[in-house]
């Protein structure tokens, strides 16, 4: 693109702005120009000496001779500014074409827009140019310059250069001038451009302005619905303003859509359908990914379905999945879970069973599953270990009261029972 696009420059350098159409196509080109009262000057051409070895090098360069165009270009010594221009500018314009040669192009362009001589056209062409290159060199500051350098010149507005300007600003780190140009390149487009949007959104975020980053984040959505990217990206940004409604509702039109593709996806989704009291939701839609291979089939997984199960009051399937959960990691902790579970469900024996498997792999607060063990044995009819238990619970100050409380009710029991404690 680079190459074709300059062969069009390389034809009005050599013959004049005017000679490359035909009087139709000429007037149909658009002004250079559209600043208020802009009148087109007279159209400058080279002098005769310079323009023998300029048509030399273009025939070398259409001939792709690039090296010796340039060469040619460069044993030119014009004495007249307007040559001299001229010739840098050509030079600069090769030297565009070819890979690595940014840095030089932009010395040989800068001095052919310097002094303004160069045909209207011509110089409006190669400040925008420069600004290209600047870009390309990673000088960013020194594209902001030579962009707005070209606006002041021709009063035009283009949406790709507004782009680009947005682009500069956030690569020399003023974000705060990001906003402006990008808003100005989504009005011109006709057609909606992702371009703008995401470096408008790229300001607001790296400011923490998180309200207007949701803002532009719904726009990209609503321009580009067919785009899976946006959808997950706006359902995390309406977790950042803790709009958990949104999220949720985001979430859940990407994955009916097939846009959730990811295993933190997925689980922010879950996660949302917990948040918004629909567990049972959560744990249905880990279970299928977990099946279909997308989340890993650990422990921590199978802990946090069991988790969910257990918030929407399925005691059955939370405690099986602790189980399965305190199988694979041996975690004290799944066990109790299981066991407290267990007692709910009025499956003493599990419980029992559950709990003190919690125990002999050293839990946290023993004192509390043993006032669970208790209950258990209590309800299956195991007296003597339910009063063993509560002698173990009693140890922890917060249960004392609790398990004293429990303790003459036990013997009670037993001794209705016929059984000496």
């Amino acid at each position: 693109m680079m190459k074709r696009t300059f062969k069009m420059s390389a034809v009005a350098l050599v013959l004049g702005a005017g000679a490359v159409f035909s009087a139709p196509a000429a007037l149909a080109q658009s002004s250079p120009v559209v600043c208020p009262g802009y009148e087109k000057g007279k159209t400058t051409l080279v002098g005769e000496r310079t323009g023998k070895k300029v048509q030399k090098a273009f025939e070398a360069y259409n001939e792709d001779r690039i090296d010796e165009a340039l060469n040619i270009l460069y044993e030119i010594d014009p004495s007249e500014d307007f040559d001299k221009a001229y010739v840098d500018r050509f030079i600069g314009n090769l030297l565009a074409s070819q890979e690595g040669q940014g840095g030089k192009a932009m010395g040989y362009l800068v001095s052919s827009v310097e002094n303004k001589v160069l045909n209207d056209t011509e110089h409006s062409q190669t400040l925008k140019l420069i600004g290209d290159l600047s870009m390309q060199e990673t000088k960013y500051t020194d594209a902001i310059k030579w962009y707005n350098a070209w606006m002041d010149f021709t009063c035009k507005e283009d949406p790709d250069v507004y782009t680009r300007l947005a682009q500069a600003y956030y690569e020399s780190g003023q974000l705060d001038k990001m906003v402006e140009p990008a808003d100005k390149a989504i009005a011109l487009y006709e057609k909606p451009n992702k371009n703008p949007y995401v470096l408008k959104l790229t300001s607001f975020y790296e400011r923490k302005m998180f309200a207007q980053t949701v803002e532009v984040a719904e726009e990209l959505v609503r321009n580009f619905p067919e785009e899976p990217r946006w959808w997950t990206q706006l359902g995390f940004f309406y977790l950042t303003v803790e709009d958990y409604k949104k999220g949720l509702s985001t979430f859940e039109i990407a994955y009916n859509e097939g846009f959730l593709k990811k295993a933190n996806e997925i689980k922010t989704l879950a996660q949302l359908f917990q948040t918004n009291g629909m567990p049972y939701k959560a744990a249905k839609i880990l279970e299928k990914h977990v099946a279909s291979g997308l989340l890993e089939d650990d422990a921590d997984m199978i802990a946090n379905i069991a988790n969910a199960y257990h918030q929407a009051k399925n005691y059955d399937d939370a405690a099986s999945l602790y189980g399965k959960a305190a199988a694979k990691s041996s975690d004290p902790e799944h066990y109790r879970k299981q066991g407290t579970l267990l007692l709910v469900a009025e499956d003493y024996k599990g419980a029992i069973k559950a709990l003190n498997q919690a125990l002999e792999r050293g839990a946290e607060d023993p004192e509390k599953i043993h006032f669970t063990l208790m209950e258990a044995n209590f309800y299956a009819g195991n007296f003597k270990a339910a009063y063993n238990h509560v002698q173990q619970a009693k140890k922890d100050r917060s249960l004392r009261r609790n398990a004293s409380a429990w303790e003459p009710y036990i013997k009670e029991k037993a001794k209705n029972r016929g059984i000496n404690i």
